[in-house]
């Protein structure tokens, strides 16, 4: 939902049905992308809406068979032009089927009064997050450069509404400033660029910095770390010659502070190790509370998705490294090859290769960490999500180091799941085409988990969720099923009602509770 700069109008996003006339347990597919994450799309499409505050009906600025936003591009997806007149969005209009394999989302431009929609961008891969300049001059587009990969580099590209041409931020010239965040090295910095270009220039150094807005003479923005959720913080900005916050920034609001006073944290330390080839690979290292280098602690290996993300040095709500290690254990969390901020051909080097230099990624910092003096090395536990949960799947099918694991929403079998997964763009990338191609079948014999399947001998627990439609629930299934066959120690925990992430919070509480007992009962043997 966005207001006009006059306050005068309001749009928003709203779901227009497509299809009547059916019982509502049948659903009728007749195209790609029929449901997203944790939601059947069969039925409807996004469109965008306009109305005026003092109330009136609804105008459909964006009518068609096509959704607008795209379902992956709901956030700061659309914009009014500052003078009130249009609104710009991002739809992705490829066709019928296509949406489903295309990351090919532009940006596109209508009258608050309706009409014919202008696509203002032609760049073949993502055009995403339209921001106007305020005098309404130029309009600023995250974009990536190669189609059908979700997880490339992002640029900032300017568009000179009058001339009607493009320049990539970085490279040509104009005068104003630019602030953005962006992530380095397991932090999330806050950044200034001119808008005539030139080097990026740290403002505010991570924790994990998000929602900046800056004024004239100062910045408010959001800040968390590892052991700390977020709070409101301004900083007061330097001039160009002295780009950082003249002194450290204050913060706003104070929302946790009676209850982290009450709590006892280990402050987390980055360390490297050499990998794959000898490429750095950082890792986050969290000790017990109330640590003792004299005692020997169990370890647990938190592994994280996408497989393109990153653990950085930001606070969560569910897979909370610093909740973990209060169980009394030692906590190492990864950024191996695929992980953000490290370079974008330090993230290209998982594609197509999900079980190879990034697995010597991983056990680089298994062997580095389980040398430390305080760890008992007989004692190693293993998690992770998404590829997270791929990893450990794979990894246990390859290697008795852990005596326990867990994994959640992982992929099993990869030549099945890339069938019935909703954006093939991934599955195609990753695995070097179409699901029936020979480069992705090859890729699939090569790295699917299901496949070694006979090796397993750890204790694992296994989680998958009903409306997961990103990794369906017959992954871990699958996994479960091989468990019990072959003899191996397991348990599955399966949500009827949550997706790809458990949300809930009773939900949430008996998910650690049953994580937590599952680890327990084989490190505190």
């Amino acid at each position: 939902m966005v207001f006009s700069r006059d306050g005068r109008l309001l749009a928003f996003v709203s779901d227009v049905q497509t299809e009547q006339g059916i019982p509502a347990t049948a659903h009728r597919l007749t195209r790609l992308l029929y449901r997203h994450w944790d939601e059947w799309r069969d039925r409807g499409r996004h469109h965008i809406f306009v109305t005026t505050v003092n109330g009136g009906e609804g105008r459909d600025l964006t009518p068609g068979d096509f959704d607008s936003p795209p379902t992956q591009q709901e956030d700061n997806a659309f914009a009014f032009t500052p003078d009130g007149r249009d609104l710009v969005f991002v739809s992705n209009r490829d066709g019928i089927d296509r949406e489903a394999w295309s990351t090919n989302n532009d940006v596109w431009s209508v009258s608050v009064a309706g009409g014919e929609a202008k696509k203002l961008t032609s760049n073949p891969a993502a055009d995403v997050q339209p921001v106007f300049t305020p005098d309404g001059r130029f309009l600023i587009v995250r974009a990536q450069r190669r189609a059908g990969f979700e997880s490339d580099r992002w640029y900032l590209d300017v568009y000179d509404r009058g001339e009607g041409n493009r320049r990539t931020v970085f490279e040509t010239p104009d005068g104003h400033t630019i602030f953005f965040t962006a992530t380095s090295n397991g932090t999330d910095n806050l950044y200034r660029v001119p808008l005539d270009g030139g080097t990026p220039q740290e403002v505010a150094h991570g924790g994990s910095i998000s929602a900046a807005t800056a004024g004239d003479s100062f910045v408010v923005f959001s800040k968390a770390t590892l052991t700390s959720p977020a709070e409101i913080y301004r900083g007061t900005l330097g001039d160009a010659a002295a780009p950082a916050l003249t002194r450290p920034p204050r913060a706003l609001t104070h929302e946790n502070d009676a209850w982290l006073k009450a709590m006892s944290f280990d402050t987390p330390t980055s360390l490297t190790v050499a990998g794959a080839a000898g490429t750095p690979v950082q890792y986050w290292l969290l000790r017990p509370p109330g640590f003792d280098p004299s005692r020997k602690y169990p370890i647990v290996f938190l592994i994280h998705g996408g497989p393109q993300g990153a653990w950085d040095d930001a606070w969560s709500y569910r897979w909370n490294p610093a909740l973990w290690a209060a169980q009394d254990w030692v906590i190492v969390a990864p950024n191996p090859r695929g992980s953000f901020g490290f370079g974008q051909r330090f993230v290209d080097d998982i594609s197509q290769d999900w079980a190879g230099k990034v697995m010597q990624d991983l056990d680089a910092v298994f062997d580095a960490a389980i040398s430390l003096p305080y760890v008992d090395r007989t004692k190693q536990g293993i998690a992770g999500a998404s590829y997270g949960g791929y990893a450990v799947n794979w990894i246990i099918g390859h290697s008795d180091r852990f005596k326990v694991a867990v994994t959640h929403d992982g992929v099993f079998n990869i030549e099945s799941m890339a069938l019935a997964t909703e954006e093939q763009w991934f599955t195609d990338w990753e695995f070097g085409g179409p699901p029936t191609s020979g480069k992705a079948r090859e890729n699939y014999a090569k790295f699917s988990p299901h496949l070694f399947a006979q090796n397993i001998k750890t204790p694992t627990l296994v989680i998958t969720n009903e409306l997961d439609f990103r990794v369906p629930v017959d992954q871990g299934l699958q996994l479960f099923t091989a468990l019990k066959r072959n003899g191996v120690p397991s348990q599955a925990l399966v949500f009827s009602d949550e997706g790809h992430w458990v949300l809930k919070a009773l939900n949430s509480k008996l998910w650690h509770e049953t994580v937590f007992g599952w680890m327990k009962k084989y490190l505190s043997n």
